[in-house]
């Protein structure tokens, strides 16, 4: 029996319909009476196409390769510094894209916000890793293409740092274009770095004399360039393919993050766990980032290529399958997998409280979370009920805070995706042909709509927060009414001392009325003074003329 047998079975008890997602698939119209796994997983042919495009056979090999044994976080590591090494190519690419139309500026500004974003995950990575292969800052400078001195004192020999053959980075850097994109991802990586016991060795300038990665060895970059899909005619079909493989590899990272929880987990090594699940909140909200290349794209190209495109192995097509249906990135088996990881995450709640789940469904586990959270993990309990530990740990909280916050960023990519749908292709592309059709739009929301991951962590944190509510030493809304009072006494103050001033201003402006009266009436009696002894003088000298003609 194949997989359309089994998805036909799952939902043929729902009155099976006609699926726009994946044609032929019948599903349910209404999704609450249907399985979402059997609803959006795509039929072996689709996956298979999928994963030829993109190369993930080839990059898959390379990902999961243990060439140390006693490096831990290699098969992290490696799929991380390929992603980074994927986002040299595409800024290469846009340098060398002689489309005249194109939104260069923002593509190489998107590009360095992505850069250092990995690179900040990187180092969170390699934080406290001291088993990575390095290789010392050494005394002898051979003049090299693959060395470069760091920093030179007087009276002694320079420090050389050896410097990656093969990556694009330090071949960007010659570029006359890219100087200023080099430059700023040199600087990324010295900051970034700061905290590893280690450099990559990409031309950053390791201003503190750190050991320096075997970033050729442990990247192998040639293998992952080779790994590129490029058709003639379509202009855009290396910068989707590159982006869906930048998503395929923190994805890898992502899986190997949750395995690391998981065993943390049962160590008893919260702390550790906590980190790593911060990790993966990251890397969730990196691939929001990294999908939103996607809006770049020019629309024309793209349309042309989404018809266009076919995936196909010796000549011969496996899938003539266009790329469509709003909902590309569930054909993808690493994503299917790494969102049921982050889902099956509840099951480590019980082992982390120290409290086994009640079989018939009572809020044991919950209770326990409630006073775990209102005690801030430092409360010892004297005689439990039942099985508890004896005291709790900040840490522990900590962990489930990184719970809920994976949760938030899962439902974020899926929703940031249907969006992004919108947006590339069109409202159309994005809605079922018929009402009795269930679109890619209902897939994706169905995933971001579903129940909480933690339930008892949800139902903890809401009756803690009815636990506050009725607290009668509290009072509702005090804080905002003392700065309601606050405002109000601050008002009135302005408003007195601005009334103040009105009157200061009022008896002024009086007083100047008065001493311009003042002014006018003396300069008006002036005036008349004037007047008078002029009009004495002129009656005198008439009387005197009038004197002398008698």
């Amino acid at each position: 029996m194949d997989a359309r047998d089994l998805r036909f079975r799952s939902c043929e008890g729902c009155g099976g319909v006609h699926c726009s997602l994946f044609p032929g698939t019948p599903v349910s119209v209404s999704l609450s009476n249907c399985d979402i796994e059997a609803l959006v997983q795509p039929s072996p042919e689709q996956v298979e196409a999928y994963e030829l495009y993109l190369h993930l056979p080839e990059l898959t090999r390379l990902w999961r390769t243990k060439l140390y044994p006693r490096w831990e976080n290699e098969i992290i590591v490696r799929p991380a510094l390929h992603s980074l090494e994927l986002v040299f190519r595409v800024i290469s690419a846009v340098l060398c894209d002689t489309r005249p139309y194109i939104d260069r500026d923002e593509w190489l500004r998107r590009l360095e916000s992505l850069a250092n974003l990995q690179l900040e995950i990187i180092s969170c990575i390699v934080e406290g890793d001291e088993e990575a292969p390095t290789s010392k800052l050494s005394n002898s400078c051979s003049y090299v293409g693959t060395e470069s001195v760091v920093w030179h004192k007087s009276g002694s020999r320079p420090l050389v740092s050896r410097l990656s053959k093969e990556s694009l980075l330090p071949r960007l850097a010659a570029w006359r274009t890219a100087h200023n994109v080099s430059i700023l991802l040199h600087f990324a990586i010295e900051g970034h770095m700061a905290r590893a016991p280690f450099t990559l060795g990409l031309g950053e300038p390791n201003l503190s004399g750190k050991p320096v990665l075997e970033y050729d060895k442990v990247c192998t970059p040639l293998e992952v360039y080779g790994c590129r899909q490029s058709m003639p005619g379509h202009p855009e079909d290396h910068t989707l393919s590159t982006v869906h493989q930048i998503m395929e590899a923190w994805l890898e990272v992502a899986s190997g993050l949750l395995q690391n929880v998981e065993k943390t987990v049962k160590e008893g090594n919260f702390e550790s766990a906590a980190k790593s699940c911060r990790i993966v909140e990251r890397v969730w909200k990196l691939l929001i980032s990294t999908m939103d290349l996607l809006q770049i794209m020019d629309p024309d190209d793209f349309m042309r290529l989404k018809e266009e495109l076919a995936i196909s192995q010796g000549g011969t097509a496996i899938s003539t399958e266009h790329i469509g249906g709003g909902a590309y990135c569930l054909r993808s088996s690493r994503l299917r997998h790494v969102t049921k990881d982050c889902k099956e995450l509840r099951h480590l709640v019980p082992k982390v409280v120290g409290v086994e789940a009640d079989p018939k469904g009572g809020p044991r586990l919950q209770e326990a979370v409630m006073d775990l959270l209102h005690s801030h993990g430092l409360r010892t309990h004297a005689a439990p009920l039942y099985k508890r530990p004896s005291g709790y740990h900040s840490s522990t909280i900590h962990l489930l805070q990184a719970f809920q916050a994976v949760e938030a960023a899962v439902r974020q990519f899926y929703f940031s995706y249907q969006q992004l749908v919108i947006a590339v292709m069109g409202s159309g592309e994005y809605k079922a042909t018929a009402q009795t059709e269930i679109s890619a739009a209902d897939a994706l929301a169905q995933i971001y709509f579903e129940p909480p991951y933690f339930p008892s962590l949800d139902g903890a944190k809401t009756f803690l927060g009815s636990y506050w509510h009725n607290n009668p030493e509290l009072e509702e809304g005090a804080i905002m009414r003392q700065l309601m009072v606050e405002k109000t006494s601050r008002t009135g103050n302005s408003s007195k001392a601005s009334s103040v001033a009105n009157s200061d201003s009022s008896d002024s402006t009086k007083n100047d009325e008065d001493e311009e009266r003042t002014q006018k009436k003396s300069l008006g009696s002036s005036e008349r003074k004037q007047y008078v002894n002029a009009a004495f003088s002129y009656n005198k000298h008439h009387m005197y003329q009038g004197a002398m003609g008698a």
